[in-house]
């Protein structure tokens, strides 16, 4: 089964629509919109883009929820894949994804202490363990959001990892509607439990504990299992409408959105401390220029992440298959 490029794209045009969101949420924290302007024409489309502006940045937030379906349908394709040479060897699975998501998050706290231009707005102290583990919702109200809040998503997909055997079996045995179904039952039950049966602190909600996003990450697999069966429909349904528009607006950049989206997993772990502190030195500039400036950052800032991640990965590698023969 060969890669879906319209996934890779959907992945860097989300990594990236948070990236900028953060980005915004930092820059523009404090800020006014100037008073509207209605006297003519030209002041008025100026003022309307202004409020549209802001509007739509201030929906970056629901990427990650996007992010977190393509998680989904990608382990699942990937899983199922799998599948079809025979039985999941579930230890392999575990480790190659071991493999896969600890080095990067390693490198990237490692970046965060040594690197310049990055926000430090927290000490560093004795939860950086808890953080080297991924274990961020212990004392969660200290450790979720720690030195680098973007970490929470980890945190969560640690949790969506070690029960996904369970999840991949359910969704097999049931099938996607069914499956998607009870998840989602059982994900809004959850979050029913912690925000009015029991109230406890929303960032369990967000992702401290992973239940409560089950229903993004089941639409995911399902919608994986659906594209299986039918990929056609699947993406007809998809990548009609709106989809066709956008994805001919972006045709001429598809590969390299495509690009991003292959290594978005290093430009999640990297962007949030660097756009917070080139955010918090141009507070002052005017939106225009802000605009002006985002793109060479987050150009500029993918590039560095991908650096970084095709590095640790062919690192890993290499060290993987010098440890084989040893212990053949």
């Amino acid at each position: 089964m060969k890669r879906l490029l319209w996934i890779d794209i959907s992945k860097g045009l989300a990594i990236l629509v948070v990236a900028y969101f953060h980005f915004f949420r930092t820059y523009f924290q404090y800020g006014v919109l100037p008073p509207a302007d209605w006297s003519n024409l030209a002041a008025s489309a100026l003022t309307i883009l202004r409020l549209i502006w802001f509007k739509v940045s201030g929906l970056g937030f629901h990427a990650v929820g996007v992010f977190i379906i393509l998680s989904g349908w990608t382990l699942m394709q990937s899983t199922m894949r799998r599948v079809e040479s025979g039985p999941v060897a579930w230890g392999g699975w575990y480790r190659a994804r071991f493999l896969r998501l600890y080095p990067m998050y390693w490198v990237a706290h490692l970046v965060y202490l040594i690197s310049p231009f990055v926000a430090h707005l927290e000490p560093v102290d004795d939860r950086l363990i808890l953080s080297l583990l991924g274990l961020r919702f212990i004392d969660i109200q200290m450790n979720f959001m720690y030195l680098n809040a973007a970490w929470w998503y980890f945190a969560m997909l640690i949790q969506f990892y070690l029960i996904f055997p369970l999840l991949f079996w359910m969704a097999r045995r049931l099938g996607p509607w069914w499956f998607l179904i009870i998840a989602c039952a059982a994900g809004f039950f959850a979050r029913y439990i912690l925000l009015v049966v029991w109230p406890q602190n929303g960032l369990w909600v967000l992702g401290g504990f992973a239940i409560c996003r089950l229903p993004e990450f089941a639409l995911g697999m399902s919608l994986a299992m659906w594209h299986r069966q039918s990929s056609a429909r699947v993406e007809w349904f998809l990548l009609r409408g709106p989809g066709f528009v956008v994805g001919l607006i972006l045709y001429p950049a598809a590969q390299l959105f495509g690009l991003v989206g292959v290594y978005s997993y290093g430009l999640y772990l990297i962007h949030q401390p660097y756009v917070i502190w080139l955010g918090l030195r141009i507070r002052e500039v005017p939106i225009w220029m802000f605009l002006l400036i985002c793109i060479p950052t987050l150009a500029v800032l993918s590039a560095w992440g991908m650096l970084l991640e095709k590095g640790t990965n062919t690192l890993v590698n290499k060290l993987v298959s010098l440890r084989k023969p040893a212990h053949a």
